[in-house]
């Protein structure tokens, strides 16, 4: 199983950038996946997810607005387009690969080794 991020890297105030997650070694189509961010001192937190068929996304209160996850089923990849970025964004975004039952419970979780983004003018 693996799991890659891209795309992290110094960014102004203001700026864009899009993170990818290269997948293998599973069955990417019946995971939720999702971006988490952990900066330093702080907790890993939630940024962003979205189901498995893609129809369903939801996103971290700081982020609303600004950053976009999507999905592309056919090269097993998500994908995280931030926004208006901001210097609190500064963390290391790693990407997750989770899998929940028809109740929700989540038995089975992959993880990428993570990505730096930095703001800073």
């Amino acid at each position: 199983v693996q799991l890659v991020e891209s795309g992290g890297e110094l960014v102004q105030p203001g700026g864009s950038l899009r993170l990818s997650c290269a997948t293998s070694g599973f069955a990417f189509s019946y995971y939720d996946m999702s971006w988490y961010r952990q900066a330093p001192g702080k907790e890993r937190e939630l940024v962003a997810v979205i189901g498995r068929t893609g129809d369903s996304t939801d996103y971290g209160g700081s982020v609303k607005g600004r950053f976009t996850i999507s999905r592309d089923k056919s090269r097993s990849t998500v994908f995280l387009q931030m926004n208006s970025l901001k210097p609190e964004d500064t963390a290391v975004y790693y990407c997750n690969a989770a899998l929940r039952t028809s109740g929700g419970t989540r038995i089975r979780d992959y993880w990428g080794q993570g990505a730096q983004v930095t703001v800073s003018s």
